[in-house]
């Protein structure tokens, strides 16, 4: 047996907890994860020649992620690109295809053409509901195991598809002959964004991760508190569009229609929380140097939590494009020139060769004479260009049906001043005298250039609620 999960609490296998010294509970074993024997590697295209503006070798190969259950293994594709004529030295590493996409030869995109040019590799793989591939059954399975056992080694958003991120880096770091040891970035959107959050905190050869519309941080929801829980249903909430739970889609009402109690939904998240949420990891990511920025969205359906993100930890990078989250538009004053992935991944890759990204700015408030007044401030030299700050009053609880479908108004938004006297820039807002409170976040570009190509980059302030009354 192929024994790639531990569980995290004694329940349907006997498995005891394993905690480690710090008591972060350990959901992978890691020398399994690492361990190339154990692949079961399936070879669909061995190394070869493709060509294209930039030409590359290429192989094709499907590995054994690991048991979900005994007897149920996990079988992915994984696809591998290297420059034509030499090793690549480390790779950006993404779970954002079907198998269907992956049997045909990679050309990559024109970003992608850098990073070859600057001798990094591409790893694809697959992290998409099975039942997209055909594998519904096996999913429902899993979703009905999950519900009744808490054990997370059936979760296949816990476990399976971040193990497919590690395994992925297991087989392409066995191909000594085209890879050599470097840095690793993974990004991704929704699942392939949480995929990666959570594989990081785990697998130390990941070295930054790029993530949108998923979750950053352990707020009360996400953790079953039950007073946040009973305002969000309050408001309308658990369905019309809502889809957030802990970690992704919300599981509560399985687990408790499978007979758990609200106590055992609080516990299970409790003790999972140091595994899968950045916001528990900041101080041992930072101590490796991992490169990270966010992308949640402002009305997203999983990352729907920006409030307390932005009160408890204003210091992880994000950019928060307004009125955006799965299946929205964006307002129309979008930054819509916005490169914030290829500029991540070039100055993480080629560090000499492109300016350092702009840091989280601090901000502050006031309200005088009915006006909220704004200023936001970055670190001496940070080569911001630009301030844009937008509100919304009166926004309901997280995840409620209005928190996703009232939108920025069109008009809540304004350009910032520069002061360079106080090296902040500032904005006053006229208060609605009938709001009882505001919410308000600010966007800053930065232009960065990698292989003569200005790219356009964007960091918010800290996303702010203040009371009125």
């Amino acid at each position: 047996m192929n024994r790639f999960f531990l569980c995290l609490l004694s329940l349907a296998l006997g498995v005891t907890a394993a905690v480690s010294e710090d008591s972060k509970i350990k959901v992978f074993d890691m020398e399994a994860i690492r361990d190339p024997k154990t692949l079961e590697i399936e070879v669909l295209e061995d190394w070869h020649l493709v060509e294209g503006a930039i030409p590359t070798r290429q192989k094709l190969v499907t590995i054994n992620v690991g048991e979900v259950w005994p007897g149920q293994d996990y079988r992915v594709p994984v696809r591998m690109i290297v420059p034509a004529d030499r090793k690549a030295k480390g790779f950006h590493l993404t779970g954002g295809h079907s198998p269907d996409q992956l049997k045909s030869e990679t050309r990559p995109s024109s970003v992608e053409q850098r990073l070859i040019k600057g001798e990094v590799g591409l790893v694809y793989t697959v992290v998409q509901d099975p039942r997209t591939f055909g594998q519904g059954e096996f999913e429902r399975a899993a979703e009905e195991r999950f519900a009744q056992s808490l054990n997370p080694r059936h979760k296949i958003l816990f476990c399976a598809w971040p193990a497919t991120l590690m395994r992925a880096i297991t087989t392409a770091s066995a191909e000594t002959e085209h890879f050599e040891p470097g840095k690793i970035a993974v990004s991704g959107y929704s699942k392939n964004g949480a995929s990666p959050s959570m594989a990081i905190l785990h697998d130390e050869r990941m070295t930054a991760v790029h993530a949108s519309v998923s979750p950053i941080w352990d707020s009360p929801l996400r953790l079953c508190d039950r007073a946040a829980w009973a305002e969000h249903e309050d408001h309308g909430g658990s369905h019309r569009g809502f889809s957030g739970g802990h970690f992704g889609p919300n599981f509560n009402q399985a687990a408790l229609d499978a007979g758990h109690t609200w106590e055992e939904l609080q516990k299970f998240t409790h003790d999972i929380a140091d595994s899968v949420f950045v916001s528990r990891n900041l101080e041992s990511l930072r101590k490796r140097g991992v490169d990270m920025l966010f992308h949640p969205g402002t009305h997203d359906m999983v990352a729907y939590d920006l409030a307390w993100g932005g009160a408890h930890h204003p210091d992880i990078p994000v950019y928060l494009g307004a009125n955006t989250g799965h299946g929205k538009k964006g307002h129309p004053q979008l930054e819509r020139d916005e490169q914030n992935l290829a500029a991540f991944l070039f100055r993480h890759f080629f560090p000499t060769k492109v300016e350092p990204l702009l840091t989280p700015p601090t901000v502050e408030h006031a309200i005088d004479d009915g006006l909220l007044k704004v200023t936001v401030q970055f670190p001496a030299d940070s080569g911001e260009e630009s301030g844009r700050i937008w509100w919304i009053y009166d926004r309901d609880p997280d995840g409620s049906p209005k928190y996703l479908s009232e939108l920025i108004p069109e008009e809540s938004s304004a350009e910032m001043t520069h002061d360079p006297r106080r090296g902040v820039w500032a904005a006053e807002i006229k208060l609605d005298p009938n709001a009882s409170r505001i919410d308000f976040f600010t966007n800053h570009r930065k232009t960065v250039h990698y292989d003569g190509q200005a790219i356009a980059t964007y960091l918010s302030s800290p996303y702010t609620r203040v009371p009125l009354r």
